[in-house]
C-alpha cells in the first residue's frame, strides 16, 4: 500500500477534508489513496460491490467547495438513487438488470454538494430486511474485526468499509436498527437521527420507519455531516425542529448533570449476552464518573409484547411496497427466483394485511410512540441500553431457510430487540463503540434522547469519546 493510502487510512473525514483545503493533497490524490485501499483490502470483505472509479477520478477535478470537499465516500445499495449509476437494493433481479437511476435522491444531492466524492456502492441485504449483510445477489460481507462474523445490517457494507479504513465515513440508513446494529458490530459511531431531521425526498416518506445518515469513526464526522445534510425537502410530511446552532458546536459543550435511565436486561425477558450486559453497565459507570445520575429505568411501553406485532405489520407492508415498486421498474412480476424466501414470506404476509389491519397498526404505532416519548417528558434526559442482545453474529446466522422462511426474522427479533422501538417512536439514538469482547469483537451501547434532541446525544457522545477514546482501535489487516 502506498504511503498516502497508509497515512490517510485512519484519518477521519474532517481531517481528510482539511488536507484538501490546505492544499496538502489534491482531491484526486485522496481518492486514489482510497481506491488503492479498496482494491487491496476489500476482496476479503466484499463491502464495495459496485464501483465507478473512473467517474470518480473525473469528478475529483470539479467537486463543489463544500465542507467535505475531496473526501472519498460510499453509498449504501439501498434506495439511495444517484443519477447515472445503478442501484440494486441487494436484489438478484436488479443485479441482473442493473437499472441506472435518472435522478439523485435529495440526500445524495446534498452529499455531493458537501463535496464528498462518491466512489461506489456498499453491500446491503436484499431490501434491507435483516441485521446481517448476506444477500444472495452479492454474497456476504465480512466483519474486518473477524472475517467469520457479520458486520451487521442492513448498512453492513458501509460499516465494514469504514471499520477497515477504506473510507472515513459512508452512507447508512436505519428502519429498524440498520445504522446502529452495524455500528455496534464494527466498532463505529452510528447515529439514527430523529424522524424528519433529514428529508427522504423525492421518493420516500419521512413519517415511515426509515431514516438516513452515515456510519463513521468519530463523533465529529457524524455531527459535521449531519450539519451538511439536515433539513426538510420539498413536500416533506414530517419536519423535526431545527437545532439552535450547528451540531458541531455541541462537541465539547458541557451537557450538565443528566438523568439517565439504564436498561440492562431484555425488556421482554429474553436473553442478553454477558458481553452486552457488561458493556452497558460499564458505560453506566463511566457516565456516573462524568457526573451524570444513572438509575435503572426505561419507558414501560418497551415491555409491551404487542410491539412486535405492530412493527411486523408495518415492516412487512413496507416490504410489499418495495417489491411492487421493483416490479413496476422491471415491467414484470417478481418470481420466487427473484426474491429471497424471507422477503417473499414478508410480502405474502403483507398481502393478507387489509387496509383496516394496516390502519390499526398505524394507530397502535402512534399510541406506542406517545407512550414511549412520555417517559422523557417525565424528567429523564437519556436512556442507556445495549445496542444488541449479542456480540456480532457469525456469518450464516440469518441464512434463508426454505422450510422455515420466517426463521431469519424470528432470529433477528432476538438479536436486535433494543433498536426497532425508536424507529417506531421517531427518536434519535446513537450507538457508540465503548466495549470490546474478550475475543476482540466490538460491542456497542445505545443512547436514546427525546424527539429532536440530537444535540444532547452529540454532547454526551463527545464527552464519552474524550473520556474513553476509541480512535486508536483498528482491526488487523
Amino acid at each position: 500500500m502506498g504511503s498516502l493510502a497508509a497515512d490517510t487510512r485512519w484519518m477521519d473525514a474532517v481531517d481528510q477534508a482539511t488536507l484538501v483545503r490546505r492544499g496538502d493533497v489534491s482531491a484526486a490524490e485522496l481518492l486514489d489513496a482510497a481506491l488503492e485501499r479498496i482494491e487491496s483490502i476489500d476482496p476479503a470483505l466484499n463491502a464495495v460491490i459496485i464501483r465507478w472509479f473512473d467517474d470518480d477520478r473525473r469528478a475529483a477535478t470539479q467537486l463543489p467547495d463544500g465542507p467535505f470537499r475531496g473526501v472519498p465516500f460510499l453509498l449504501k445499495d439501498l434506495w439511495a438513487h444517484y443519477a447515472g449509476q445503478p442501484l440494486t437494493n441487494g436484489c438478484r433481479a436488479l443485479k441482473d438488470a442493473l437499472p441506472v437511476s435518472s435522478a439523485d435522491t435529495t440526500l445524495v444531492s446534498r452529499f455531493r454538494q458537501a463535496g464528498l466524492n462518491i466512489a461506489g456502492r456498499t453491500n446491503s441485504p436484499e431490501f434491507g430486511s435483516l441485521p446481517a449483510t448476506e444477500p444472495m445477489a452479492w454474497g456476504p460481507t465480512r466483519n474486518p474485526w473477524n472475517l467469520e462474523h457479520s458486520p451487521g445490517g442492513s448498512s453492513g457494507g458501509s460499516a465494514a468499509a469504514v471499520a477497515a479504513g477504506l473510507v472515513p465515513v459512508a452512507h447508512a440508513s436505519d428502519g429498524g436498527g440498520s445504522i446502529r446494529i452495524p455500528a455496534s458490530c464494527c466498532g463505529l459511531v452510528g447515529l439514527k437521527p430523529s424522524q424528519g431531521r433529514i428529508t427522504l425526498g423525492p421518493f420516500r416518506d419521512e413519517s415511515n420507519l426509515g431514516v438516513e445518515l452515515c456510519v463513521s469513526r468519530s463523533v465529529r464526522d457524524t455531527a459535521a455531516l449531519l450539519d451538511a445534510v439536515r433539513g426538510p425537502g420539498v413536500g416533506d410530511t414530517m419536519i423535526a425542529p431545527a437545532p439552535e446552532r450547528p451540531y458541531v458546536d455541541e462537541l465539547g459543550f458541557d451537557p450538565g448533570r443528566l438523568r439517565i435511565g439504564l436498561l440492562d436486561a431484555h425488556p421482554l425477558g429474553g436473553g442478553l449476552h454477558d458481553d452486552c450486559r457488561d458493556a452497558v453497565r460499564a458505560a453506566a459507570k463511566l457516565l456516573e464518573s462524568l457526573g451524570h445520575h444513572v438509575d435503572h429505568g426505561f419507558p414501560p411501553a418497551l415491555a409491551n409484547p404487542d410491539f412486535g406485532k405492530r412493527f411486523s405489520a408495518l415492516w412487512s407492508t413496507n416490504m410489499g411496497v418495495a417489491v411492487q415498486r421493483i416490479e413496476t421498474q422491471l415491467g414484470r412480476p417478481m418470481t420466487d427466483e427473484d426474491v429471497e424466501p424471507v422477503n417473499r414470506a414478508l410480502v405474502d404476509f403483507a398481502h393478507h394485511v387489509n387496509a383496516v389491519d394496516y390502519a390499526l397498526a398505524l394507530a397502535a404505532n402512534a399510541e406506542f410512540r406517545r407512550s414511549v416519548q412520555q417517559w422523557w417528558s417525565e424528567g429523564w434526559d437519556l436512556l442507556l441500553t445495549p445496542t444488541l442482545a449479542e456480540p456480532p453474529a457469525r456469518i450464516g446466522t440469518f441464512a434463508n431457510d426454505l422450510a422455515r422462511p420466517m426463521a431469519p426474522m424470528a432470529r433477528a427479533a432476538a438479536y436486535a430487540p433494543f433498536t426497532p422501538p425508536f424507529n417506531a417512536s421517531g427518536q434519535p439514538a446513537i450507538s457508540l463503540p465503548l466495549h470490546w469482547s474478550s475475543s476482540g469483537l466490538p460491542v456497542g451501547v445505545q443512547l436514546v434522547a427525546g424527539y429532536g434532541r440530537e444535540d444532547i446525544l452529540l454532547r454526551v457522545a463527545s464527552q464519552l469519546e474524550v473520556a474513553q477514546p476509541w480512535a486508536h482501535r483498528h482491526p488487523s489487516g
